[in-house]
């Protein structure tokens, strides 16, 4: 089988989480300068067989679309440019940071730990994962 891989897209810093081979597994991957994400993914992407990229649908509470929305077409735009038999699922991603924090707390994680941005967002995309791997 192939892997699918999540993605919780930010300006700055994207966070990614990958599945095991069969599908059943979300991993955080890592984190990537998001101006070095494409090149990012074309490496993984010559090493792992991945057939789906699930990308994360920032909303506000109202359910309109958030801000960054905007550049996340973008991306996903370039994505299927550049991999056209990639599948892209949306899956939305209210609450996810917060979810994310609150994980590290429970695992026990001291303050200066839980402030690395970085982590969170690499937490963030493995709930986003996760939650379409439940759905699905």
């Amino acid at each position: 089988m192939s892997r699918i891989i999540a993605i919780d897209y930010g300006t700055k810093r994207t966070g990614i989480a990958v599945t095991d081979e069969l599908q059943m597994i979300a991993s955080g991957l890592t984190t990537v300068a998001t101006k070095d994400l494409m090149k990012f993914l074309k490496e993984f992407f010559k090493n792992e067989n991945v057939s789906t990229l699930i990308l994360g649908e920032p909303k506000r509470m109202s359910g309109e679309p958030s801000e960054v929305e905007k550049d996340i077409l973008r991306f996903r735009e370039s994505v299927e440019k550049a991999h056209p038999n990639l599948e892209i699922i949306r899956q939305d991603e209210r609450f996810t940071s917060k979810m994310a924090f609150q994980t590290m707390i429970d695992s026990g994680l001291g303050k200066k730990k839980r402030q690395n941005k970085a982590l969170v967002d690499e937490i963030s995309a493995t709930i986003i994962l996760q939650d379409y791997l439940y759905n699905k």
